[in-house]
């Protein structure tokens, strides 16, 4: 009996002036765990005057997680914001009842040939904080715990597993995971998970149960708790996810949250542009119809 349920692929969407790789959510899975929302950015090879440029734009109900492999992104937010993220890093945003931010290519970089690559992820809040008052962290590279077992590396991006804690300031039970292997391994770590249970392949091969399974995939386990897999050598791959929340969500553009009321009157809010502004940034996203 295979462990998993749903194997989704990652499907093009366009964000603006770039494409990305949508992987949550989907028609059948709609959430793994708290996590409502992935985008596989790039990699995307940049010419000189080729940038990122995404102008403020409102989140509410939610976390963003960016985590990037290749490349730079400046952050501008509404809180006063502007920081840099390089590969390794952190940015972890909390919109709770709302915030609005900018992505951008940093100008050191704007005229010269770059890749960008990353991950950017949606963190659903829990419905007594979807209101709470909107936070920014940075963390560093080095700040992330990380360890080696049996030529296999780990990092517990953010959340709680393996007894290990991340610096990220999640606010309910989850796990982002990277594991990296050298040579082909088998990997038994059910006991350390909990929840709804996901895996991304970035790149290598995945074996489980005479199948194989190639990057740009999520396979999605039918329970945590027996996750056992064989990795390929030279495969990365993120595991994530964490406890359901008992109320469904609802994810509406930039917005998620656990009841249409809150979502029409954030459109309205957006619309009348009465949230906080970005410091040093004039143009906007519009509401989409």
């Amino acid at each position: 009996m295979s462990n998993l349920s749903l194997i989704i692929e990652e499907r093009a969407a366009d964000i603006g002036n770039f494409m990305v790789g949508r992987l949550l959510p989907f028609r059948q899975k709609r959430m793994v765990g708290p996590f409502a929302f992935i985008d596989h950015m790039g990699p995307a090879n940049l010419k000189a005057g080729e940038n990122l440029d995404v102008p403020p734009h409102p989140h509410i109900g939610l976390s963003t997680l960016t985590f990037l492999f290749e490349g730079s992104i400046i952050h501008k937010d509404s809180l006063g914001t502007e920081i840099e993220i390089k590969p390794g890093a952190v940015n972890w945003m909390t919109a709770g009842k709302g915030i609005v931010h900018s992505e951008r290519t940093p100008n050191y970089l704007r005229e010269k040939e770059k890749t960008l690559h990353g991950l950017q992820i949606w963190v659903a809040l829990p419905k007594d904080l979807e209101k709470m008052d909107p936070t920014f962290s940075h963390i560093e590279k080095d700040e992330i715990p990380q360890w080696e077992n049996d030529g296999v590396s780990y990092k517990l991006i953010a959340g709680k597993a393996f007894n290990k804690k991340s610096p990220v300031p999640v606010h309910s039970d989850l796990y982002f995971i990277e594991l990296k292997s050298t040579k082909r391994q088998k990997i038994s770590i059910g006991k350390h998970l909990y929840g709804e249970s996901a895996l991304y392949i970035l790149e290598g091969k995945i074996y489980n149960e005479n199948h194989s399974y190639d990057p740009k995939q999520i396979l999605v386990a039918k329970d945590a708790t027996l996750c056992e897999f064989e990795m390929e050598e030279n495969t990365t791959i993120y595991i994530f996810g964490g406890e359901k929340f008992p109320e469904e969500r609802i994810i509406h553009w930039n917005f998620v949250a656990s009841s249409k009321e809150i979502i029409t009157e954030a459109r309205e809010r957006w619309k009348k542009q009465e949230f906080p502004k970005v410091p040093g940034e004039t143009d906007f996203v519009p509401l989409p119809n």
